[in-house]
């Protein structure tokens, strides 16, 4: 039916506007599609006008798509309308759940500091500007009087942005200095200035992936177990995002099959409902739980 093609074409672009890119195998077995219709897929985007990206052997589309631009300008809510509702929501109950969750995901998803400020409105605004630049152009870039918190210090830094993150606030970059990947906060950066030099160490780059209970890291595992009703409802509700890694195996079964940068969010949600879940993958998360259930032993 159409509709069952629609849902597999929307899942799919779920899938290719995530924060990780797949290789086509893994797309492949994600989507339970074959190559040849991937390719058509791929086709139909690029018709669409999605901005389909292929860095080596890993694919994804471009949030800057204009259909992306579109919607976002359309859902967006405007800088005003989101100081008032955070302003609403701290006049509001502290004991109130609802107030304090719909607080956690403004915090989630917008820079405070930078919205109540024009001045470094414009001059984060700046700095994305030229790091958008440098990505799509693959240069060297020097991150100006860079703002360490830790270090409480500010010097320039030689880098290779390659992703722009968490709604422009942040930008991930190779250092070729410390030969590591680092996640550089846009307001903190002095000026950017992009240099002529192409990048020298595409291959090292790592993204860093986030997984739906919001924990990060460049490495991700895949945890898998058999949800019951129950925890199939609570994870839909709690997590919507988590779809598209759910399929149904029977009348009350249904099978995940999760990529977790941690096993802290998954693990908390499992033995909150472990008479509802039947783990099978992987050992590292088998064991993690076993560590925790010992430690709830003693």
């Amino acid at each position: 039916m159409r509709h069952d093609k629609l849902e597999r074409e929307l899942n799919l672009l779920l899938l290719l506007a995530g924060n990780r890119g797949y290789t086509l195998e893994q797309i492949c077995d994600r989507m339970e599609i074959s190559r040849r219709n991937l390719y058509y897929y791929l086709e139909f985007f690029r018709d669409c006008g999605f901005i389909v990206e292929k860095r080596g052997r890993i694919y994804s589309i471009d949030r800057q798509s204009p259909f992306f631009t579109r919607l976002q300008e359309r859902i967006d809510f405007t800088e005003d309308e989101i100081l008032t509702m955070r302003r609403l929501l701290e006049a509001a109950n502290k004991h109130d759940a609802v107030a304090a969750n719909l607080m956690k995901k403004l915090d989630r998803f917008y820079d405070f500091n930078i919205l109540a400020d024009s001045d470094l409105r414009e001059h984060v605004a700046h700095n994305v500007s030229a790091l958008y630049k440098a990505i799509k152009f693959k240069r060297m870039t020097v991150l100006r009087n860079y703002h360490s918190p830790h270090s409480q210090t500010e010097k320039d830094r030689l880098v290779e942005p390659f992703m722009l993150m968490n709604n422009n606030n942040e930008v991930r970059c190779y250092e070729p200095r410390s030969q590591m990947n680092k996640t550089f906060k846009v307001s903190r950066i002095g000026d950017v200035d992009v240099l002529d030099e192409e990048w020298l160490n595409e291959k090292q780059h790592r993204t860093v992936h986030t997984d739906i209970f919001m924990f990060s890291d460049e490495e991700q595992h895949t945890v898998e177990m058999t949800l019951g009703t129950l925890s199939y409802n609570m994870i839909r509700e709690e997590y919507p995002s988590s779809h598209i890694y759910i399929n149904k195996v029977s009348e009350r079964q249904w099978l995940l099959r999760l990529p977790v940068c941690s096993y802290v969010g998954i693990g908390r949600f499992v033995l909150g409902l472990y008479d509802d879940i039947k783990v099978t993958g992987d050992d590292g998360f088998k064991e993690y739980l076993r560590g925790k259930i010992e430690k709830m032993r003693k």
